[in-house]
């Protein structure tokens, strides 16, 4: 060749090479452009006046040109545009695996023939993966967690002669056989092909795969006995073959693995013992829990150096355990719960300071707790529950930094919490229910500030229960039942504002029931039985929603609250002889001179009306009554527009600090009468009534009718309201402040005359109208219509809001309870005000009913709940 011709073929060469460098250099800013979005770090480097071999995950062969892509693990998103990829002519490695890559896998791919290494696993990726048969020189093929689903093409591998790992697992593939294929790849040393729909028989020929350190087929629907030829894998590192539905025992050739360092065949249907397993020695985990194992535990797992992990539990085992176990190593964790051994706790398991769970509940173990495990720092779980272990718990397990849980219930357990509870910082649960605990429960619990749950029940624990457990915030579940503490009921359990079930039962608490557990926002079980408590049922137990309520067997007494006197607490008052009830036959009725408790709560009607106007306006009202009666002509009805009562106001130490002994004026079945002097000068008779609450003063102001016959009107009067409120509505006294109500009065007639106005106030009718019928009132219209739903909310004034309907209807059928027409079946007024507490009628808009029967809305600002005009 001659030198021209030489230098033109140079130059053809350099000027190809050029051509190719420039080629690859757009194919990765392609790329990059198809990955905006990603971690831009990472990319930053790959710009056009870099060199590709430059470029973050790209390395370049002798001759400059791209050999790999290693961008595994970088955080990156978008989609992989094999087409312009697989033009990079000498690339051989191409890893995105562990990324957030999408779209499909396309078919391209097949034309990166020279690739050795393929990762794109653990992306999310969509569709079924194509075939790449053509990619003949793979040695590594990690697909699984890539996304694809559909039929994967098995076949595709059967060129692949030099794989040595093949990834395939956690895929939605369509369910097949063991794919024959993977029997031929005799190079293979690591096979995952766990959860990709694999069923049927695991195949004889897996022995075949002389070089595998690594076999998982877990969490598919592998069926029948594990073959025997799979102990001619005896290179096995790992071996997990568990969630399948294999049956059968552990293969005889198993013993043959004796490199084998993690072995898992749990949650299975395998039966007959474990003498396979004592030969595999260099174990570092043991996994064959949920099966049906049988027999004992082999003794030479005692002594396994490298032992960390053992879980055995849900089998049938029998006999002890080594004594030896988790000695060695640094041992980490057992679980042998549910099944049948026997013998002492195995004392040296956390030997070396590094356990963290010890779970050995519901066998038959015996002998007391070693203590050598007060000292296990790192220990996390500690299960000993459902056994016969005896003796004392080791001092030092009560406060252990990070425990968060002690199980030791049913077992035979004695001796008492120990004050090292105050250093278990994590704990969060403690059951010891059915044990013989006794002695008092240290304060320092409180300190222990992570409980949620704590189960002391059917002990022998005495002494008060610490004063101090409202420390504990976070608090769930508390079970003391069948003990014997004994004091007061700590009120600091108000403040444990997560407590939901709590449960006291048979223990010697006396004096009162906090009011405070009536705050509890998630109570929904609380039970209180067969104590020495006494005084009266906190009216704040009504504001809770309890799915559970017992106070049986107590010494309560006084009223049941009405809310709780309901078919759903049927028993859960009995055997308190002191309590009284207006709706539950079984106890007696509640008497209106009843002692009054040390606890009442006492509300003040501050009538708006001076002491001598007060007289006066009875004699005039009488008198003019008496002139109706008399049918005497001179009396008009244009006469009858007097208005005996107005509004005054008074502040609330002027009417506090006026009832004392010196200004009474008048006895009444529901309080006392007192005669008020304002700075105004202005006099006031104010009634002091008889309550079962007691919370903060508040103000309401109220519009208050009385009912006065004559002609089927009703008069008006109006009065301010100073009451000390209960805890959920103060504006029902309004409902109440019902001027006259005295001991002249009889109350069973009174509550009939009241129960009138409610159903006036409701249905905006006069208790005489001939829409009734003739010789019908009110009562008997009200009543004949509430046998339905639909035509009780019928008989509610239009002029109420839709939305307070319901709560319309709750007051009429106090009303219809009021007017009942024997007077020994209508509540007492005590039990009206309960009622219509409950009832929450401070929702309704007041309406008040003037003398020509005409109603009109007014404003109601108390806790601005509605604002309304005519």
């Amino acid at each position: 060749m001659s030198p021209a011709s030489s230098s033109l073929c140079l130059f053809l060469f350099l000027s190809i090479f050029s051509c190719i460098k420039s080629d690859e250099l757009q194919i990765l800013l392609t790329l990059k452009t198809a990955l905006q979005g990603s971690n831009t770090d990472v990319l930053a480097s790959w710009v056009s006046n870099n060199h590709v071999c430059n470029f973050t995950g790209i390395t370049c062969n002798s001759d400059n040109f791209v050999k790999e892509i290693e961008l595994s693990n970088q955080q990156l998103t978008g989609t992989l545009l094999f087409d312009s990829i697989c033009q990079l002519q000498s690339l051989d490695k191409l890893s995105f695996g562990f990324n957030s890559l999408y779209g499909t896998i396309s078919k391209e791919l097949n034309n990166c023939t020279k690739l050795q290494y393929l990762d794109l696993g653990n992306n999310g990726f969509s569709g079924s993966f194509p075939s790449i048969s053509s990619l003949s020189e793979l040695r590594y093929l990690y697909l699984n967690n890539s996304g694809c689903s559909g039929v994967f093409p098995w076949a595709s591998l059967e060129k692949m002669t030099n794989l040595i790992s093949l990834s395939l697992g956690d895929h939605n593939f369509s369910p097949t056989p063991f794919p024959v294929e993977v029997l031929k790849l005799t190079k293979l040393n690591w096979l995952y092909l766990s959860n990709c729909s694999l069923q049927g028989p695991i195949p004889a020929e897996i022995g075949n795969l002389g070089e595998l350190i690594n076999l998982e087929l877990s969490a598919n629907n592998l069926t029948g006995e594990i073959p025997t030829d799979i102990g001619k894998l005896n290179k096995l590192w790992q071996l997990e073959l568990y969630q399948n539905r294999l049956t059968g025992q552990l293969p005889v050739g198993l013993r043959n693995l004796t490199n084998l360092q993690l072995f898992d065949v749990s949650t299975n249907f395998l039966e007959g013992n474990l003498s396979e397993v004592r030969f595999l020695t260099n174990l570092v985990s043991l996994q064959l829990f949920e099966n049906q194992l049988s027999g004992e535990v082999p003794a030479e797992l005692g002594q396994f150096k490298k032992l960390v992990n053992l879980s055995l539990y849900s089998n049938q085992l029998t006999g002890p355990l080594p004594k030896e176990l988790g000695s060695w190593a640094d041992f980490d964790f057992i679980d042998v719960s549910e099944n049948f051994l026997t013998g002492p706790v195995p004392p040296d398991m956390c030997k070396k300071g590094t356990m963290k769970g010890l779970l050995m509940l519901q066998n038959k173990f015996s002998g007391e707790i070693p203590a050598s495990y007060a000292n296990c720092l790192t220990l996390q779980r500690f299960r000993v529950s459902k056994n016969s272990l005896t003796g004392t718990v080791p001092a030092g397990i009560w406060g252990l930094p990070n425990l968060n849980i002690i199980d030791i219930e049913l077992n035979q357990i004695e001796g008492p919490i120990t004050k090292d509870i105050g250093n278990a910082k994590a704990l969060a649960q403690l059951y010891a229910a059915n044990n013989r605990l006794s002695g008092e429960l240290p304060e320092e619990i409180s300190e222990a500030s992570s409980f949620v749950t704590i189960d002391l029940s059917n002990n022998q624990f005495s002494g008060k229960f610490p004063a101090s457990i409202g420390d504990l915030k976070h608090l769930s579940t508390l079970k003391l039942q069948n003990n014997m503490f004994s004091g007061s009921i700590p009120k600091s359990l108000g403040s444990c504002n997560s407590l939901s079930d709590l449960n006291m039962a048979h223990n010697l608490f006396s004096e009162q029931i906090p009011s405070v557990l009536g705050s509890l926002p998630t109570l929904n079980s609380l039970n209180l039985s067969e104590n020495q408590l006494s005084g009266q049922i906190p009216a704040s137990l009504s504001s809770l929603r309890l799915v559970i309520l017992d106070l049986s067997n107590n010494r309560l007494t006084g009223q049941i609250p009405v809310s709780l006197s309901i078919e759903a607490y049927n028993g859960s008052f009995a055997g308190n002889h002191g309590l009284c009830s207006q709706t539950i036959s079984s106890f007696k009725r509640c008497s209106q001179k009843s002692k009054i408790s040390k606890d009442v709560l006492t509300l003040i009607i501050c009538f708006a009306l001076g002491t001598v106007i007060l007289l006066v306006s009875f004699a005039c009202f009488f008198y003019l009554k008496k002139r109706e009666k008399d049918h005497d002509p001179s009396l008009k009805e244009e006469s009858w527009n007097m208005k005996p009562f107005r509004e005054l106001v008074a502040s609330e130490d002027e009417i506090i600090d006026s009832i004392k002994q010196e200004n009474l004026i008048g006895k009444g079945g529901s309080g006392n009468v007192y005669k008020v002097m304002l700075s105004s000068g202005k006099e006031l008779a104010v009634k002091h009534i008889w309550n079962s609450d007691t919370n903060g003063l508040k103000r309401a102001r109220s519009t208050t009718p009385i009912l006065g016959k004559r002609g089927g009107k009703s008069q008006e009067f109006e009065a301010e309201v100073q009451t000390l409120s209960s805890i959920r509505h103060v504006n029902v006294v309004k409902l109440y402040c019902k001027y006259g109500y005295t001991s002249k009065v009889n109350e069973k007639s009174d509550v009939y005359s009241f129960g009138v106005v409610l159903m006036e106030l409701v249905t905006g009718k006069r208790p005489i109208e001939l829409e009734y019928g003739e010789n019908t009132d009110i009562v008997s219209w009200v009543c004949s219509n509430f046998n339905s739903k639909k035509r009780v909310l019928g008989l509610v004034d239009s002029r109420i809001p839709e939305v307070f309907k319901e709560d319309a209807v709750e007051i009429l059928r106090i009303a219809v309870l009021c007017t009942a027409r024997q007077p020994v079946k209508r509540p007492t007024m005590r039990t009206v005000v309960q009622m219509l507490e409950e009832a929450d009628p401070c929702k309704l808009v007041r309406i008040v009913i003037s003398k020509d029967g005409t109603a009109k809305k007014i404003e109601v600002k108390e806790d601005e709940k509605i604002n309304s005009s005519a």
